[in-house]
């Protein structure tokens, strides 16, 4: 007789590299945490770490404490590490210059890398909000990699229409749609177009 597959909550890795934009990566936890459906693992670099703390009102503690499970940057042997181990999808957020050009030649020498390569060998969803600007040559190339092996590039690029009254809100609404690129939909996303404008020329 077969036996059943024990029922699972969904598995997100949210990783947090060392780009500006560390709202995002928190923001992703807290709009997760709200779901009450999604089981967050964390990684987050030295760099993120420092951004964490230059960019936010939070300590890497703090967020760390947002996760359901963090793993240290350098453990290689986590379980993240592993195709085995069954995640459903992995945003990086903001995922940095060093950080892209890992993923985009498989360097796989920290835990962010590792399982970002992990989730394009297994054929699993990966979000690289990517976070440099101006855009070189050696930039433009490395997201064309990345987008060949399966990943999706999406810069956290702010939508006006939602006439966004602050930085949190902005956050939010750009880490929501980044989110539903996993196949997760948060209620905090604001969609086109916005009902009380409809009508609007």
């Amino acid at each position: 007789m077969a036996q059943m597959t024990k029922s699972r909550k969904t598995r997100i890795i949210v990783a947090i590299s060392g780009a500006s934009g560390a709202i995002h990566g928190i923001k992703a936890l807290e709009l997760l945490r709200e779901l009450g459906t999604v089981e967050t693992h964390l990684v987050t670099s030295p760099a993120g770490a420092r951004t964490i703390l230059e960019e936010t009102g939070h300590t890497p503690v703090q967020v760390e404490a947002m996760a359901d499970v963090c793993h240290a940057f350098r453990d290689i042997a986590a379980p993240l590490a592993s195709g085995s181990f069954a995640v459903d999808g992995m945003l990086v957020a903001p995922c940095s210059a060093r950080t892209l050009g890992g993923i985009a030649v498989s360097l796989g020498d920290n835990l962010i890398v590792r399982a970002a390569d992990v989730c394009l060998k297994e054929r699993r969803r990966l979000v690289l909000m990517f976070r440099e600007t101006p855009l070189h040559l050696g930039h433009i190339e490395l997201m064309a990699n990345v987008t060949r092996f399966g990943a999706i590039v999406m810069p956290p690029v702010p939508a006006f229409y939602t006439r966004p009254a602050s930085i949190e809100e902005m956050a939010t609404q750009t880490t929501a749609r980044a989110l539903e690129l996993l196949g997760i939909t948060a209620p905090a996303l604001k969609r086109w177009p916005p009902a009380d404008r409809s009508g609007e020329d």
